[in-house]
């Protein structure tokens, strides 16, 4: 007889997240493993990690940094997960994402389940029939600059799952890799290209 896992993480969730990351494809991580060379023992490796989520025993590998260029001159560093890692990370966020739908403002449409840039623009059409003035403003440097302190406080209110709390803790805590190879070891923000940060940016 096996001893019970820690955590209840059925299995089903995690083949569920890998559709989701195989239909988002992406590129490879750290580890140079891409999708289709992680889908070649598809069946292990999704144990592999199931067992190590449900075990408490996963720890997420550094995240890639690369340069992405923007319009306006310089460049924004986008943070590219494991293919295995962008799976663990859709677990949770398919977990955590029914208990903080109704934490969010109504009208808050990015990064949420269930909510299209469909419903956002037809908000906004309706908005317009109502109004006849727009706010439009920028936070600056959002996913880099958020406060750790403010959102783990955040986290405690909203999130109760244990495992939950115990892998965004490590995801917020993981390194990363710059493009020249350095270890990058972070104090606030969260990285974008993450599956885990827009909701966690959200909160």
């Amino acid at each position: 007889m096996t001893n019970p896992k820690p955590y209840d993480i059925p299995m089903r969730m995690v083949l569920e997240a890998y559709r989701r990351v195989k239909a988002k494809r992406g590129a490879a991580g750290i580890d140079g493993e891409s999708l289709a060379m992680f889908e070649a023992d598809l069946t292990g490796n999704l144990y592999k990690l199931w067992n190590r989520l449900s075990s408490g025993s996963y720890f997420p590998p550094p995240v890639r940094q690369v340069e992405i260029p923007k319009k306006n001159g310089g460049v924004r560093l986008l943070g590219v997960p494991t293919v295995a890692d962008r799976i663990a990370q859709q677990v949770a966020v398919r977990r955590i994402g029914g208990d903080l739908f109704g934490v969010f403002h109504p009208d808050s449409h990015g990064y949420q389940l269930n909510k299209s840039a469909a419903d956002a623009v037809a908000n906004t059409r309706k908005r317009c029939w109502e109004y006849d003035w727009v706010v439009e403003f920028d936070i600056h440097r959002a996913f880099d600059e958020l406060d750790w302190d403010l959102l783990r406080k955040a986290i405690a209110k909203h999130i109760k799952d244990p495992w939950c709390l115990l892998y965004i803790e490590r995801w917020l805590t993981a390194p990363a890799v710059s493009p020249d190879g350095q270890s990058v070891q972070r104090t606030k923000g969260v990285p974008q290209g993450s599956v885990v940060g827009p909701v966690l940016m959200n909160l």
